[in-house]
């Protein structure tokens, strides 16, 4: 659960820190997203969901036992 509570903490970070630095930039992107349609989003969800999980996976698993 500590795990799960310092990713969330992670991404409230960066995504803070992006808003703080950069102003902006998040509210041009914000209104180009918009404009995207339905199943652009979805697949960029779903590409960034299989991301972190590959990242996470390759992090947390056990190292390879060399011969």
């Amino acid at each position: 659960m500590t795990d799960l509570f310092t990713a969330v903490g992670l991404v409230l970070v960066i995504e803070g820190a992006l808003y703080a630095l950069f102003p902006q930039g998040m509210k041009r992107i914000m209104r180009q997203v918009i404009h995207l349609p339905m199943s652009v989003l979805r697949t960029a969800g779903l590409v960034a969901a299989f991301l972190g999980l590959a990242i996470v996976w390759l992090l947390r698993a056990p190292p390879a036992v060399g011969f």
